[in-house]
């Protein structure tokens, strides 16, 4: 069976019959969920497991973001509005191990989640550091403000997630709070000089380069590529992601349908890959692209399966054991106001 180096979206609460013969057909690695997807726990254990029907892969991922605050697709009444990654450091005092200790058991639960409906990837943690005047498509998804602490409370969160049986995949390598537009829309351009970006929005990427998955930022780093942006910059991802930030895990491009991203759909793929992404991601389920991304996209390159061999490695064992009333309440009473 060839596997091919993408992963794609869907249109609704259930697989139509022309997804379910594109999916049969041209066999994408993996497929990721929105709100457009999530009715309730029942139909999305059926959505995730009619994919893998379709592709007949039992352990074909499947993927989210649920970060959590504004980045959640799964939410109530059937999952619980889980607080956002600022939150966290928002919290009084200075005790980083109390604040990494609640970031690792809302990650956990998260995982929990998840794996109840037969989703196998989270798109957390985010380890962006924002900047003054920065856009807001960061914000509050962004764990602090400085890169240390960035570093060490995404950790956290990977670390529950992990333990939870989830892979988490880390964004947006190798940087994105710096940027001052919103990616979806138009392409941000970051003229930071390279020093202060390897002190500063490279660095918790760079402290969290063993861990097993990231996702690409649509990011022009004039550093180091005056035109292309991370996703398809070889120069950025041979150099810094793999090199210079010691990322060896599995790469994953952001979404190709953003705005930041010029060409056609075929190009797209083709440069992202050529680039460096072991996987290209396209979400919003619209068919027409959907066919013209699969059809440039490659059979999964062999460093590909060797890297998704060792990042899926974290889902296949039995999760933590976690008393599930025990751990919300705990979370919620050291949450409150």
């Amino acid at each position: 069976m060839t596997i091919r180096a993408f992963i794609s979206g869907c249109a609704g609460l259930e697989l139509t019959g022309e997804e379910i013969a594109f999916f049969a057909e041209m066999q994408p690695w993996g497929l990721i969920l929105f709100k457009r997807n999530v009715e309730s726990p029942a139909q999305v254990k059926a959505l995730t497991a009619a994919f893998r029907t379709a592709i007949g892969r039992a352990d074909a991922p499947v993927l989210i973001d649920q970060e959590g605050g504004r980045v959640q697709r799964m939410g109530p009444p059937h999952w619980p509005a889980y607080a956002s990654a600022a939150a966290f450091n928002a919290l009084p005092g200075n005790d980083i191990s109390y604040k990494c200790a609640l970031v690792r058991l809302s990650a956990r639960l998260m995982a929990h989640d998840l794996r109840e409906v037969g989703i196998t990837v989270d798109c957390l943690p985010v380890l962006d550091v924002p900047v003054p005047g920065s856009n807001n498509v960061i914000g509050n998804r962004a764990y602090a403000q400085d890169p240390d602490t960035v570093a060490m409370l995404g950790r956290a969160a990977a670390e529950g997630m992990m333990a939870g049986g989830v892979l988490p995949v880390m964004k947006h390598i190798p940087g994105h709070g710096r940027a001052f537009a919103d990616s979806h829309l138009e392409l941000p351009v970051v003229q930071t000089s390279a020093q202060e970006l390897f002190l500063h929005d490279f660095k918790p990427f760079m402290v969290n380069a063993d861990l097993p998955a990231a996702m690409t930022a649509h990011v022009v780093y004039t550093a180091f590529d005056r035109t292309n942006p991370a996703t398809v910059s070889r120069e950025v991802i041979q150099t810094h992601i793999r090199g210079t930030i010691g990322f060896d895990g599995l790469l994953i491009s952001d979404d190709l349908s953003m705005k930041a991203l010029g060409g056609t759909f075929p190009q797209k793929v083709k440069r992202a890959l050529r680039a460096g992404c072991d996987v290209v991601l396209h979400c919003n389920g619209v068919m027409e692209e959907m066919i013209a991304v699969a059809q440039a996209a490659p059979a999964l390159s062999k460093a590909a399966h060797r890297r998704i061999a060792r990042a899926m490695g974290v889902t296949r064992h039995v999760p933590e054991p976690l008393d599930v009333v025990d751990a919300r309440a705990r979370l919620k009473s050291a949450l409150a106001p």
